[in-house]
């Protein structure tokens, strides 16, 4: 789910028009082979607690967004339920760690590793004897065959979503016997630990019916510790029920069921009793947080806030000036507020970033420089505090845009574009020609940011923006944005998730870095910059920032507007447009009708495949049009290119971490999009729920899941048995 607005899907495809030049970048210390990956920045926070200590059965209601549309992983509109139920229900060969680094699953396979590189690359799976479909089949050779030709791209029978790393595949086989499977490479895959996971039955994969239908509103067979038992699409809810075949450790719950629950609907439904466990946002994180504190804490009532000694005389004084409508809310907020002290919040980070996206495609972003100059603008630690500060979590900006923390492939490689700085963004400005107090042309003409940006509102822009809140300009008429922020609430910063990416450690980084990085040596900074818009060709240097406007949306406007008034330091105004979300990312993001936007994206343990489509240059495609595949910024080169297929097809792990480092440097340079923070993750949890709750990077290990024992305490060190 995405508490910051529109998160987008790692399948999503579009066609849309690009610009842009090639960036050669000198050799940087962040890309040697050294392990610079680091810790994560946060631990799972889950309640850990050996198996011994877990009840047997019980029911663990869970909290997801919506029922999936489909069930299979692989087609375009599955989602992070469709992800939860298949974690559960199918076979996987290799899940994430805590660091977010891909481990075999001992359930299914006792070893899986290449064999051969010569002539070509043959990776051997060794299956476990015991594993078996739910229908009683054996696990075989016949079920990756039967997904390698479904996901080849081969039979465009097949609606699928991604084939990546499946379309290298030359053939599988049966190895000496029946647990082994043979998967022969066409040419080098450095990713092979990304295939077959999940792994889906040849029942499902074997035609196309059967693939783009059957296995979308019910799976007959599975093979994990969880079978689908029910999709109730009336009552919005999936039945998971424990798997009497299983033959791994035995799940602990007899039942995990998913309830599709909005987000804004959660605290409610954690209050009476219909989940147990559900991410939330942070303004329902503070109500568990107050909940749980002694009874004779502060209510919110208009704001008035008490000491303990002194709350119940200004609550009882409070009541009666309400009226009975008001009375009656807060009864049921006082309820909910006793049934939430049953609950903690569990916090951790997401395996996923946010960014400023910067459109390439035309306008002043269209120049290299400017987005620099943009880049250089923002004091990235700053933005992160705003959002992680106030959540209990560590205030780092993100200093990659292929891998996370903690991940192998992660190197701080934002000194390739360098740290804030806002003499070199001024002088980077100047560079590109534009200047302070420059004349300007009638107000009635396009500002300088994308064409056909600043004409007539579409009929949901009107609608989501609800009067003046959908647009405002920062820096026009000397209004101070700050004014807007707290008229309309966007600064408190303890409102939503969102921050800033990494300052390269808060150094400076001196002349001699990437080309286009700074501004020619001599360039000054031009006198009033400071205290003035920029213009060039009679035209202001604003920029239209358009945010979705949705429930959950609040922390990117409170972002925005931090960014905004960064930009405004060094002259550049900002127009701050507000969109419903099923507007913002189908009508704006992948259309290109932006010049600045927030969304996020989820870090892959196989940056090599998974990010490639994001920051691929363009090609021209069959209509004549260019294929930005999910490259939304229309920033892309060729050496990025060349070295994400180097990666790909480079079986030294090491080695192939280093080009992925490489191909971050240069996309650093190239300023299509800076990454500015990871992702808060708040769930709360019933406090006798264990082994669940914010995972992190780490795969969820569904059978341990469950109720803490009447009477056990958690240990420190969890033991299994």
């Amino acid at each position: 789910m995405s508490h910051d607005g529109v998160r987008l899907r790692a399948v999503m495809r579009s066609v849309v028009f690009l610009t842009a030049g090639a960036l050669a970048v000198p050799t940087l210390a962040a890309c040697s082979s050294d392990d610079e990956s680091g810790k994560p920045l946060a631990g799972q926070d889950i309640a850990p607690v050996g198996r011994d200590l877990v009840a047997d059965g019980g029911t663990l209601n869970w909290a997801v967004d919506d029922v999936p549309e489909t069930l299979n992983t692989f087609q375009s509109d599955a989602d992070d339920a469709t992800t939860r139920v298949a974690q559960a229900v199918l076979p996987a060969m290799f899940r994430l760690d805590a660091q977010g680094r891909p481990q075999r699953d001992a359930d299914y396979l006792e070893s899986a590793k290449v064999v051969d590189t010569e002539p070509k690359q043959v990776v051997l799976y060794k299956l476990d004897q015991q594993a078996v479909w739910s229908d009683g089949r054996e696990i075989g050779a016949a079920d990756f065959a039967a997904q390698w030709r479904a996901l080849s791209g081969k039979d465009s029978a097949y609606w699928t979503a991604r084939n990546a790393g499946y379309d290298r595949i030359e053939k599988i086989e049966r190895g000496a016997n029946n647990l082994e499977v043979k998967v022969t490479f066409s040419r080098p895959y450095a990713d092979w630990k990304a295939l077959f996971s999940p792994l889906y039955p040849k029942d499902v994969m074997g035609t196309p019916d059967a693939f783009n239908d059957g296995a979308r509103r019910k799976l007959k067979v599975t093979a994990g510790a969880f079978g689908v038992q029910k999709i109730d699409r009336k009552d919005k809810e999936i039945v998971l029920a424990r798997n009497p075949h299983w033959w791994g450790r035995p799940a602990k719950l007899s039942e995990i069921v998913l309830h599709a629950v909005p987000l804004d609907k959660r605290a409610a439904a954690l209050a009476d009793g219909t989940v147990d466990l559900a991410e939330i946002d942070p303004a329902d994180a503070s109500r568990i947080a107050l909940a749980g504190r002694a009874k004779g804490t502060s209510t919110p009532l208009q704001g008035a806030s008490a000491t303990a000694k002194d709350e119940n005389k200004n609550e009882s004084r409070q009541k009666k000036k309400l009226s009975k409508k008001q009375r009656k809310a807060l009864a049921k907020y006082l309820s909910q507020q006793d049934a939430l002290r049953a609950f903690t919040v569990r916090r951790s980070f997401e395996p996923a970033y946010t960014q400023l996206a910067l459109n390439g495609s035309e306008g002043p972003l269209a120049d290299e420089r400017v987005r620099r100059a943009v880049a250089r603008a923002l004091d990235r630690t700053a933005l992160a505090k705003v959002v992680l500060t106030p959540l209990g979590l560590p205030a780092v900006p993100v200093g990659s845009h292929l891998a996370l923390s903690g991940q192998a492939a992660y190197a701080d490689n934002s000194g390739a574009l360098g740290g804030q700085d806002t003499t070199e963004a001024q002088a980077l400005l100047a560079d590109a020609g534009w200047v302070p107090g420059g004349p300007l042309k009638d107000k009635g003409e396009k500002a300088a940011g994308a064409e056909g940006k600043k004409g007539k509102k579409s009929d949901d822009e009107a609608e989501s923006e609800g009067g003046s809140d959908g647009q405002y300009i920062v820096g026009e008429d000397n209004k101070d944005p700050q004014d807007h922020t707290k008229k309309h609430g966007h600064g408190d910063e303890g409102s939503k998730h969102l921050a800033d990416g990494k300052q390269y450690d808060g150094r400076k980084v001196k002349q001699g870095g990437a080309p286009g990085a700074y501004a020619p040596k001599g360039t000054a900074a031009p006198a009033g910059a400071k205290t003035g818009p920029l213009a060039k060709d009679g035209k202001p240097l604003t920029l239209r920032f358009v945010l979705p406007s949705g429930t959950g949306s609040e922390s990117l406007s409170a972002v925005a507007d931090s960014i905004s008034r960064m930009l405004e330091k060094v002259g550049i105004r900002t127009e701050i447009t507000k969109v419903s979300d099923d507007s913002y990312f189908k009508d704006h993001i992948a259309s290109g009708q932006y010049d600045l936007a927030l969304y996020s994206w989820p870090a892959s343990a196989y940056p090599a495949t998974d990010a490639r489509p994001i920051f691929a240059k363009p090609v021209p495609a069959a209509d004549g049009s260019l294929n930005v595949e999910q490259n939304y910024t229309r920033v892309g080169t060729d050496q990025v290119d060349q070295l994400f297929d180097q990666a790909a097809s480079t079986l030294d792990e090491d080695e192939s971490a280093a080009l992925v480092r490489k191909a971050d440097a240069r996309i650093w340079a190239a300023a299509g999009s800076i990454p500015l923070y990871q992702r808060p993750q708040l769930t709360a949890a019933r406090r006798t729920v264990v082994n669940a709750g914010s995972f992190g990077f780490q795969t969820p290990v569904y059978e341990d899941m469950g109720f803490l024992k009447k009477g056990a305490h958690p240990s420190a060190s969890p033991t299994k048995d």
